[in-house]
């Protein structure tokens, strides 16, 4: 039965199509598709390499296109934080299909060329110039740091000389006071020494000092000081920090080592003049030549500016038709070419109602491209497996995402994210069931869906985002936990009294006392009564353990209840009694019966019953250790011991019949076909059947496998193997059995993480607001103090209870649904319907 309608039910009933789609009409024909999105091309050349597919040149010429975009974005970006790109609809559009989109896109290539040119020569004159620049400040520098030091040696005559921890002499410098210490025009008085200035990074300094001094043997005298501005590089933006050094050495010997120690550090070495007049003249020449570069520096800034803000107005245009084209051009590398009809040759899937509308869509192409040839649509008979597309909506979205985690449903099978839209959130909400805490997380996911269009306009923070995405799935968690919460009777954990309570106290009592039945019961949820009992975390331990043993197992015969539709659409007929029956016998004479039990026993009034309730674990374990005995303490109603006794037989007989039914029914099968080819136990041939399609998947896996080993031979070259079934059925069975078990017990998380929020919320408000509220400091230091205890207690319930609880109680919810409830139907052996689509481009590059 085919659906031609969109439902989440199943996922969308596909349709393998060919096109022949004539050369002149390609380009805009792949453009209309992935305008519309919904056709997934198949690779018809997998033996060719991307080096040999025919449009590889293309798509290189595009690539470098590509590269000059990004080029011309990170320019524009660096070069000033007010320099913004003007959005996509703000900018003309370019010409990206037709009769001109050809001639368009060489002309935006020589026009990119263009611009990627002149912006390099720039580029290049800025950072030469940038680096002219920083030389001549720093000559600069060194010119007023040496004619400071000069002046200084003139005014004094006292000895200067490094030294340093070690100890090292100065055989130079300590008899120079004997021939005088100033060091003036031509150097120390009766001594010929000369000097080396220049400039090294700061950090180097230490060690390029010690090293000097080390090398000489102490035969040099040293001064630096610190450059105050740092060296900005034109090239990288990085700023440099460096010393004016200049150093005196007596022999070409010395200072040939000076310099080379300096250059080997990465220092710069100037020549300084020692005269005085001299130093002036360089001085007053350095600092116009640096006028000068100021100024060229400025013009080409300006020129500069303008040439990238003239690139900016059309760049979005010009990034959006290169990703276009790339797709474009990827696509029909995917084509192959029919010599005899000229013409190339497309396959893919779509969804079989969408065939009209990718028609008329063919038909756009035709005429956008101005031919009267359009591309032909043929539709494929096929055994081959479609993609999976479930059609979805902004709301749908998130649940279907996390279906889609857990894995890809296979194709046509019962869509398990139609019953998440429902089951995830209620699951979520008896862990987290509190009215407060609900209501929070419903204004909040509420409040993005109301301000949805405005918060995706102006971008979400990538810690949010995931946040946004699921504000339809949050929007009903909070929902369905102000009705948990209701019947947990619990906000911010205190008790709401909507109605009169079913208990009351006796007056003037003291000590431990025990309320009075007033002889009606609370309408709605938990009786408020039972809030500050003694007994409370006990009756409320005993009713959400119950509570969550229920829901396990009507959640769980949900889920088995789904192999059903599956069997049938299949045409698995075999699975519903060798699997399915026996499945649900199993299954609800053990916890079905657990469940019976449990109402029953809530529907008793024991204060007035002639016995004690009994213990159901104790009458669950007892009814596999003594069958037919009813042991002390475990009698719930008469009767119990032979009804027990038939659910046991009934569940022990379940066991060989999922062993050995289904194999047994192959091997049958095999041996009345054997000889006779291959024929499924449908009937149907395994050959290409012009009335179905995609019949392979009517077949069962073992069925298939035993139809194949005859088709492919008439003796015994493949024989049917028996135990490889069997083996299969086997680990079937014990997964299912043990599941059962551990599964159950798996459900008891929803007691734990109710029982577990709740106590932690009234933790916090013990802590907070309680003591606030019973502080007694005065009129105005008691409100201070209420007022920092509610912002503790404010933080601490949206940090801890809602942010922290709720995401434990999601992951929770999602494992009880992942593995719990898919594990017993979910195949999930698809593979994603991927269409070719422009609505995508540049995610993967933003991201």
């Amino acid at each position: 039965m085919s659906s031609n309608y969109p439902s989440l039910f199943r996922s969308e009933e596909m349709s393998l199509v060919q096109l022949y789609i004539p050369s002149e009409v390609a380009h805009d024909t792949i453009s209309e598709l992935a305008e519309m999105g919904d056709f997934q091309f198949k690779d018809l050349n997998p033996s060719l390499t991307s080096f040999q597919r025919p449009f590889t040149p293309r798509l290189r010429r595009l690539a470098e296109m590509a590269r000059r975009t990004r080029l011309f974005r990170s320019q524009i970006t660096g070069l000033s934080p007010t320099l913004g790109i003007p959005p996509l609809a703000a900018v003309p559009p370019f010409t990206t299909v037709g009769p001109r989109a050809q001639n368009a896109y060489d002309e935006l290539e020589e026009k990119l060329k263009e611009h990627e040119r002149r912006l390099t020569d720039m580029n290049k004159s800025w950072e030469e110039l940038g680096k002219r620049k920083s030389e001549l400040e720093e000559k600069r520098w060194v010119l007023r740091e040496t004619a400071g030091f000069f002046n200084e040696a003139e005014h004094r005559h006292t000895e200067i000389r490094t030294s340093f921890d070690e100890g090292d002499n100065a055989p130079l410098l300590e008899h120079a006071a004997e021939y005088g210490n100033l060091p003036g025009e031509g150097g120390l008085s009766g001594f010929d020494l000369e000097f080396v200035s220049g400039t090294i990074e700061r950090s180097r300094m230490p060690t390029f000092e010690r090293i000097l001094w080390r090398v000489l043997r102490g035969n040099l005298y040293m001064n630096y000081s610190e450059i105050e501005e740092p060296f900005v590089d034109p090239t990288s933006g990085k700023e440099t920090h460096k010393d004016v050094f200049i150093i005196f050495a007596h022999g070409e010997e010395l200072l040939a080592k000076i310099r080379k120690v300096a250059e080997s550090m990465g220092g710069t070495l100037y020549n300084i003049d020692s005269s005085q007049d001299k130093r002036a003249d360089a001085l007053r020449e350095v600092s116009a030549r640096l006028e000068d570069v100021d100024t060229v520096l400025y013009n080409m800034g300006q020129t500069r500016r303008v040439e990238l803000s003239k690139i900016a107005e059309q760049l979005e245009a010009w990034t959006d038709a290169v990703r276009r084209e790339e797709e474009i051009f990827k696509t029909l590398n995917l084509l192959s070419y029919d010599q005899s009809r000229k013409t190339l040759v497309a396959e893919g899937w779509c969804p079989s109602r969408d065939i009209t509308a990718i028609q008329l869509g063919l038909r756009r192409a035709m005429d956008t491209a101005g031919t009267s040839v359009p591309a032909i649509l043929s539709e494929l008979r096929t055994h081959q497996t479609p993609p999976t597309f479930h059609r979805t909506n902004k709301f749908t979205e998130g649940f279907q995402t996390l279906i889609d985690s857990y894995g890809i449903a296979t194709y046509q099978e019962v869509n398990p994210g139609l019953y998440a839209v429902i089951t995830f959130p209620f699951l979520f909400a008896v862990m987290f069931g509190d009215i407060g805490h609900g209501i929070l997380m419903f204004l909040t996911a509420a409040a993005m869906i109301f301000w949805e269009k405005q918060i995706a306009k102006g971008g979400v923070n990538e810690n949010l985002e995931t946040f946004f995405f699921g504000r339809y799935l949050i929007v009903l968690m909070g929902a369905f936990s102000v009705y948990t919460g209701f019947m947990y009777n619990d906000i911010f954990s205190k008790s709401l009294h909507i109605f009169n309570s079913a208990w009351e106290w006796p007056h003037n009592a003291t000590g431990l006392v025990e309320a009075i039945p007033t002889g009606h019961r609370y309408a709605i949820g938990m009786d408020p009564g039972w809030h500050g009992a003694d007994n409370a975390l006990i009756f409320n331990n005993s009713y959400k353990m119950k509570l969550s043993i229920i829901l396990g197992v009507i959640h769980m015969t949900f889920a088995i209840c789904l192999q059903v539709p599956n069997h049938l659409h299949f045409k698995k007929y075999l699975n519903i009694y060798a699997e399915f029956i026996p499945q649900m016998l199993f299954f609800h004479s053990i916890f079905g019966y657990l469940v019976i039990c449990i109402v029953y026993k809530w529907s008793i009034d024991w204060s007035t019953a002639s016995s004690a309730p009994p213990g159901l674990l104790n009458m669950l374990i007892y009814m596999f250790l003594s069958p037919g005995t009813i042991e002390p303490g475990t009698q719930l109603f008469a009767g119990q011991g032979f009804i027990q006794v038939v659910l046991l037989l009934i569940a022990l007989v379940c066991v060989p019949w999922m062993l050995a039914l289904k194999p047994y029914m192959l091997w049958k099968e095999h041996q009345k076909i054997k000889g006779q080819g291959y024929h499924g136990l449908t009937g149907q041939e395994n050959g290409h059947n012009g009335g179905e399609r995609h019949s392979t998947e009517h077949l069962d896996e073992e069925e298939e496998e035993v139809g194949m080993a005859v088709a492919e031979s008439s003796d015994e070259d493949h024989p049917f193997d028996m135990g490889d079934i069997i083996v299969h059925q086997v680990i079937h069975t014990i997964e299912f059995c043990l599941g059962c078990i551990s599964n159950t017990a798996s459900y008891l998380r929803l007691w734990a993480l109710s029982l577990a929020h709740a106590q932690l919320s009234e933790v916090l408000w013990s802590m907070t607001l309680d003591l606030a509220l019973e502080y007694e400091g005065g009129v105005i230091g008691g409100g201070v103090f209420v007022f920092f205890m509610f912002a503790v207690w404010f933080a601490g319930t949206i940090a801890i209870l809602c942010v922290m609880e709720g995401l434990s109680a999601f992951l929770h919810a999602l494992r009880l649904h992942w593995v719990e409830a898919n594990g017993k139907h979910y195949m999930a052996g698809g593979y994603p319907f991927t269409p070719l689509t422009f609505a995508n481009l540049g995610a993967e590059e933003e991201q």
